[in-house]
């Protein structure tokens, strides 16, 4: 395989975070395709709740120290990283002192603050882009779970296209069944234009203030597969994702699934088991 490379940005990572279905995916397909020829690398938010004394986190300099703007603001970006075991596979994590401070007893806070959850999207796929240009890392498999992540297809194919980072990657989106209640900021879209993104980039989060299904829209407009990863993925989403064309994996339970993820990559990269 001339390219064996496959990046996953990642809402929920276990043992960082405490099980849940997410979390625990998160952590068991990653290292499962590690074991199977493929070279990983994974990032998360570095969630204020996530102790990182305990789960032995420590910031890399030589990435960290850009700043990021959103909404007009420079906001700076922070790496940290962890060893995940038994694989011994590095987890990056997205950091800000603006977006993700600590709240004592509250669980994580991306669900606690959903007036400034868009800026923190925003923030958290931007860092990860250019975390991965700084290491110069080329992925030929991108894979992205959950709502926080979202918005990665959408920056990739319309911020950074001409990258030859990421020219010639493969971006898979991967449904989770869990959301957010309500709408994100009512000035999110402007946000988003502001950031250099055309009308036509982000027509399906529409003209109201943007919702989970938006977001998932969105997410599925701008990859090139799409994975039903959990059960109960609203029939909506799973319509639409059908109607775009693309490979579409649906849910088929919890077994096999870094053998099920490989050949799927394979599928995409024009190789063969």
């Amino acid at each position: 395989m001339e390219n064996n490379k496959v990046l996953y940005i990642s809402q929920e990572i276990s043992p960082y975070l405490p099980e849940t279905p997410m979390s625990v995916l998160g952590r068991n397909v990653s290292q499962g395709i590690l074991g199977k020829g493929f070279e990983v690398r994974t990032f998360m938010p570095k969630y204020g709740c996530i102790n990182e004394r305990r789960n032995q986190l420590h910031e890399v300099i030589r990435l960290s120290g850009m700043n990021l703007a959103i909404d007009d603001t420079d906001h700076p970006l922070i790496i940290k990283v962890a060893t995940l075991q038994p694989s011994r596979m590095q987890v990056y994590f997205i950091d800000n002192d603006d977006y993700f401070q600590p709240l004592p007893d509250k669980g994580l806070e991306i669900d606690l603050t959903p007036d400034d959850n868009d800026e923190r999207i925003m923030f958290f796929v931007h860092g990860v882009i250019e975390t991965v240009k700084k290491l110069r890392w080329q992925p030929a498999v991108i894979h992205v779970s959950g709502w926080v992540s979202s918005l990665a297809p959408l920056y990739l194919r319309k911020k950074y296209q001409d990258d030859p980072i990421f020219a010639n990657s493969k971006i898979v989106y991967a449904l989770h069944r869990e959301k957010f209640d309500g709408t994100l900021d009512s000035r999110f879209v402007e946000k988003l234009k502001m950031a250099g993104f055309p009308d036509d980039a982000i027509a399906a989060l529409g003209t109201a203030p943007a919702d989970w299904l938006a977001l998932n829209r969105l997410a599925i407009d701008h990859s090139d597969a799409i994975i039903e990863a959990t059960a109960d993925i609203p029939a909506e989403l799973i319509e639409y994702a059908k109607a775009s064309g693309k490979p579409f994996i649906r849910y088929n339970g919890e077994e096999n699934r870094p053998e099920e993820y490989s050949a799927f990559y394979r599928s995409l990269l024009g190789e063969e088991e």
